[in-house]
């Protein structure tokens, strides 16, 4: 039997569920599919927002012949058949270019995003790529430029109840069942906007309730065990509550590893442990996250964001170092880059800390929030032209280069906030090095 969020698939645009703002009355695709002149795209959105789903329905709506490919399991060799395959029916009178989807685009090579290059410029195909990851970094820049990208976001609330009525009312197997949603907020929480999330939490429940009216039998002699009703423990009916939902997904927690909670979780440790300094715990849980199949470059980049945030001019070679790792990884792929990421990960661990950075933009921002759009000092202002001139921009201000110690201690910030620190250097070597320097430039003004 096919499960439900794959029963509960919709066949066209009326009865899709969400990114209104592509698929709803007069938006932007639709009008698109509905005038049959559809470029390449690639639809870029989190898990479960419906990829897959509208790829299927603009094949259908269009008629068009339809190819699907996989990126984890597939590669040039499959790409290049689809390819053949759609000469020959090009070849055919009147025919519109077959549509090639294909999932998870991020995790093609540069070799294999080449190889869709000269069938999507000739329009031999028409490419639908779906992808999690932002595809201004996972997808060349010759590809992406011969495609449209649509942006599918996670469906809100209203868009996950009406989802899970459908369901309730529609699905064959649902409807048959005296089914009471009493609570849904579990369900709610629990798919993070992820309709696939949803559906899969509902049928567990459901199932789970329906085991709860049946009892283990043994057939003999060695025969399997089967389940029967057990009188004892009728159901009239399925009443869906929170505590309910918990438990029966509870009990098949494999299924949200991946892109659920426990993926966050882990992400989460891992930045901790090189936060906290500890390379050990750094190591695990990045072995934790190979062994779930984690994306390399989404760890790659969240150290790249740890080694400013965290680390920042305590030790700037951090910095450089996590770019090589994230250009690195891109290069070589898994699983050869593994060695890459244990030896930056724990480098990153290893390496003294400061948030400064953080902090001082942090500061700053919720001072530009708080004062507004204050007004650049003339003198500090540009002066392109003689007019900007003739009313004083430009005026009195001093080239730091032309004053000893390339140093002149002048005004930079608006008068009505001047003289505001943001910036605390860290308490480590480098960043002592800059609180002396800015001591002697600016301790006077800034107490430093």
């Amino acid at each position: 039997m096919l499960p439900l969020a794959e029963r509960l698939r919709p066949k066209s645009l009326d009865g899709f569920v969400g990114q209104q703002h592509l698929a709803g009355e007069k938006a932007v695709l639709r009008r698109s599919i509905e005038s049959g002149n559809i470029p390449s795209m690639i639809f870029w959105g989190p898990p479960g927002v419906g990829k897959t789903t509208l790829a299927v329905i603009i094949s259908k709506q269009l008629q068009r012949p339809f190819y699907a490919l996989s990126a984890i399991n597939s590669g040039v060799k499959e790409v290049r058949e689809v390819i053949e395959e759609a000469r020959k029916t090009a070849s055919t009178e009147n025919s519109k270019p077959p549509i090639l989807f294909i999932d998870e685009i991020h995790r093609f090579s540069k070799s294999q995003q080449d190889s869709l290059l000269g069938a999507v410029e000739k329009g031999i195909i028409t490419l639908i790529g779906a992808t999690t990851e932002n595809p201004s970094f996972e997808v060349i820049s010759a590809l992406l430029s011969r495609c449209q990208v649509y942006i599918l976001k996670p469906l809100d609330n209203d868009d996950l109840l009406l989802l899970l009525h459908k369901a309730l009312e529609e699905d064959e197997f649902m409807k048959g069942k005296d089914i009471k949603v009493l609570e849904h907020e579990a369900l709610l929480r629990l798919s993070g906007g992820d309709a696939r999330k949803l559906l899969n939490a509902l049928e567990l429940t459901v199932n789970s309730a329906e085991t709860e009216g049946l009892e283990i039998r043994d057939g003999g002699l060695g025969n399997p065990q089967f389940l029967i009703p057990n009188p004892q423990s009728p159901i009239p009916s399925i009443e869906i509550t929170d505590e309910k939902v918990l438990a029966a997904v509870q009990q098949h927690i494999a299924l949200y590893d991946k892109q659920g909670e426990q993926h966050y979780d882990i992400i989460s440790a891992f930045i901790k442990s090189m936060r906290g300094s500890d390379p050990n715990a750094a190591v695990y849980w990045l072995a934790r996250m190979f062994a779930g199949g984690e994306e390399p470059l989404f760890i790659a980049r969240r150290m790249l964001i740890l080694a400013s945030e965290d680390i920042g001019n305590a030790n700037p070679t951090a910095l450089v170092i996590a770019n090589n790792c994230f250009q690195a990884v891109n290069v070589i792929g898994y699983p050869e880059c593994e060695l890459i990421l244990s030896q930056t990960a724990i480098y990153l661990a290893s390496s003294a800390k400061s948030n400064a950075s953080y902090m001082a933009i942090k500061n700053a921002k919720s001072k530009v929030n708080e004062t507004g759009n204050l007004s650049v000092p003339l003198h500090i202002r540009n002066a392109p032209t003689k007019l900007m001139k003739n009313i004083g921009y430009g005026s009195g201000y001093e080239y730091a280069h032309s004053f000893k110690g390339n140093f002149s201690e002048q005004e930079y910030l608006p008068d009505a906030i001047k003289e505001t620190k943001f910036f605390e250097p860290g308490d480590n070597d480098r960043e002592k090095e800059l609180r002396a320097r800015l001591k002697a430039l600016w301790g006077k003004k800034y107490g430093y």
